[in-house]
C-alpha cells in the first residue's frame, strides 16, 4: 500500500471560499445515529482536507480537479472499515450523501460541469 502523507498542524490552511466554510457537510449522516459521529467526523474531515488543497493547489481544468477528488475518495474507500468497526457502513444513504458533497465542492469552487461519477470514480462503496 502507497504511503500517504498525512497533513500537518501547519499545513491546514483556513478555507477562503464562505459557501464551502459554512456547509453542513455530511448533514444527513449526522443526524442518523446508524452513522457514528465520530467516524462520520473522519469523513467530514477528509472533505475539508480536500478543500484546502483545491484553495491551495488551484487545479486548472476538470483533469486537475479529478486527480484531487480520486485522492479524496480513497480516503473514504480507507474509511469503510472504520464503519464497519462501528456496526455502520456506507450504504445507499451515505453514498449519495457523499457524492452530493463532492458536486457541491466541484460548484462552489467553479467547476460546474464536474461529473459527479467521475468525481468519485475510485470509489470501492
Amino acid at each position: 500500500m502507497p504511503h500517504r502523507r498525512t497533513i500537518e498542524a501547519e499545513d491546514v490552511m483556513p478555507i477562503s471560499n464562505e459557501q464551502v466554510s459554512t456547509h453542513p457537510f455530511l448533514r444527513a449522516l449526522y443526524e442518523d445515529d446508524y452513522y457514528p459521529d465520530h467516524v462520520v467526523d473522519r469523513g467530514r474531515a477528509i472533505l475539508l482536507a480536500l478543500c484546502e488543497r483545491i484553495e491551495r493547489e488551484r487545479p486548472a481544468g476538470l483533469d486537475a480537479l479529478y486527480v484531487l477528488t480520486h485522492a479524496a475518495t480513497e480516503e473514504f474507500n480507507d474509511l469503510e472499515a472504520a464503519f464497519e468497526a462501528a456496526d455502520s457502513e456506507i450504504e445507499t444513504v451515505a453514498r449519495e450523501e457523499i457524492a452530493e458533497d463532492f458536486a457541491f465542492l466541484a460548484r462552489a469552487y467553479d467547476f460546474p460541469d464536474a461529473d459527479v461519477e467521475e468525481l468519485i470514480a475510485t470509489r470501492e462503496w
